[in-house]
């Protein structure tokens, strides 16, 4: 998943009213417990769970890091992907239509035998994001190893994306072999630069569709999970199905001095103009909104203790309160508003000459309902006119993602499954914080999703992009079973 945080990468929800979102929860006892508790490291996986884990497995031994700098990518370790799962799955390529598109990444067509009803697209990307150099010996196995131990498979894209691409190829060569034949057409998109934002593979794919006038039902990319350990005060698992995703701007703090001799500064430097405007960036943040997280806390009042989720439902006549309570974390704040992070900062050439020119770059991700010149309107008054403030000239850039309706059947038929194969779990639509390849779709789609059926506990969370990348044995199986179900579900 590109640009995504750790801390904050669990928690948000929005769409329609509390009522409809507690309409589509889902609770049917499962066990509680802790990630780390909860995994069984001798729990034997099915057959169609060890082809799954086996072919995941080489799939990770394959190194197919996308870098930033185009140079350093091997791409032909996406040929050697590529090359695995036409092997690996031999009845999907006999039986599905494959095109490669934009050199690494493909597109497979399943035609329905109903051609005039809408088609879906589900989407995964076999790319992965670099091991930072120096870190190896850090992580518990080797980061390209695909080890199994204590309960998990380890190793660079495990969950962050080659869990979906395994499982979805396991499951469509499944149904194959059982003689399943969809009614609708199923789409599998497969990309190959998510990571460095999908401007060539996933962009393509949703070009190529387009221009065949392809219009497509729902799409289901990564996205979501089943969070353990949510929030303090909720001990049962939550499955978060993202409706959206947050923008994403990187904005360019400037200021300028005529330079000289330290020992006869002016009152204020080119450093101390830009280090004035971020702490008066961070003194002041966007205005928190309440509105855009109605369905998500609706959805997870029923898994809240008692006094929180009386408060939840109160949450028009306690709004003042509960901002100030969501902001006192990381976590909760990024659920409420569009977030200022500073990351660079660069002025000065040696200690005792005065800097003609500093620099700093603030990050935000900007909540639905705000848009990228509500952002620079807002750094603009902030940092007055003594510091310069653009957007970052060849950043990464990405507008809210519109909100997918909570209400739709293909909404429905993915809770009902996330339902049938994680017994117990609550479903909540939330706002995913990082973006992803399913927003070059959205054009084309009646509503976009976002989901992967694995579990984990923040700390999980903070080993993808980071050490220590693993998924859970103990959700083989679902992997394989939420897909059969879902296409039978919504192409039967």
């Amino acid at each position: 998943m590109a640009k995504k945080t750790t801390q904050i990468g669990w928690i948000a929800g929005a769409g329609m009213g509390a009522a409809a979102a507690a309409a589509l929860r889902r609770r049917w006892g499962r066990p509680q417990g802790s990630s780390d508790e909860s995994r069984d490291p001798d729990r034997a996986a099915t057959d169609a769970g060890e082809r799954f884990l086996d072919h995941l497995a080489e799939a990770i031994r394959i190194p197919t890091v996308a870098y930033e700098d185009r140079s350093l990518t091997d791409t032909g370790q996406f040929d050697r992907m590529h090359a695995l799962l036409a092997e690996a799955y031999p009845l999907v390529h006999q039986r599905l239509e494959r095109e490669t598109v934009a050199g690494h990444s493909a597109l497979y067509t399943w035609r329905g035998s109903e051609p005039d009803l809408a088609p879906i697209l589900l989407m995964a990307h076999i790319d992965v994001v670099p091991v930072e150099s120096g870190t190896e010996d850090a992580w518990e196995e080797g980061p390209f190893s695909g080890v199994r131990s204590g309960g998990y498979l380890w190793g660079r894209g495990a969950v962050d994306d080659k869990c979906a691409v395994i499982g979805l190829f396991e499951a469509v060569e499944t149904l194959l072999a059982e003689g399943f034949e969809p009614v609708e057409t199923v789409y599998l998109s497969i990309g190959h630069d998510e990571e460095i934002g999908g401007g060539e593979g996933a962009a393509a794919v949703a070009a190529l569709l387009t221009e065949r006038g392809v219009h497509v039902e729902f799409v289901l990319d990564e996205g979501g999970a089943i969070a353990l350990d949510l929030l303090p005060g909720i001990t049962e698992p939550v499955a978060l199905l993202g409706i959206g995703e947050k923008g994403y701007l990187n904005v360019e703090l400037t200021a300028t001095e005529s330079g000289g001799h330290s020992s006869v500064p002016p009152r204020s430097t080119a450093v101390g103009k830009i280090a004035a405007a971020i702490i008066a960036l961070e003194a002041n943040p966007m205005p928190a909104r309440l509105s855009v997280q109605k369905p998500f806390f609706g959805a997870i009042a029923s898994v809240l203790p008692w006094a929180q989720a009386m408060a939840i439902r109160n949450a028009d006549r306690l709004a003042p309160l509960l901002v100030r309570r969501l902001e006192t974390t990381p976590a909760t704040n990024a659920l409420i508003r569009t977030t200022t992070a500073v990351t660079m900062v660069e002025g000065g050439v040696k200690p005792n000459i005065l800097p003609q020119k500093a620099r700093a770059v603030v990050n935000f991700r900007i909540l639905p309902g705000d848009a990228p010149g509500d952002v620079l309107a807002h750094v603009r008054s902030v940092v007055g006119p003594e510091v310069s403030v653009a957007p970052l000239e060849g950043g990464f850039a990405a507008d809210p993602s519109p909100l997918s309706d909570i209400g739709s059947v293909a909404f429905g038929l993915i809770a009902d499954t996330i339902a049938e194969v994680f017994p117990g779990v609550a479903v909540a639509p939330w706002i995913l914080m990082g973006a992803t390849d399913s927003r070059y779709f959205a054009p084309i789609a009646d509503n976009v999703y976002r989901f992967a059926p694995f579990t984990a506990s923040p700390a999980d969370m903070t080993r993808i992009h980071g050490t220590g990348e693993r998924f859970p044995i103990d959700d083989a199986d679902r992997v394989v079973e939420f897909f059969q179900r879902l296409i039978r579900r919504a192409a039967g």
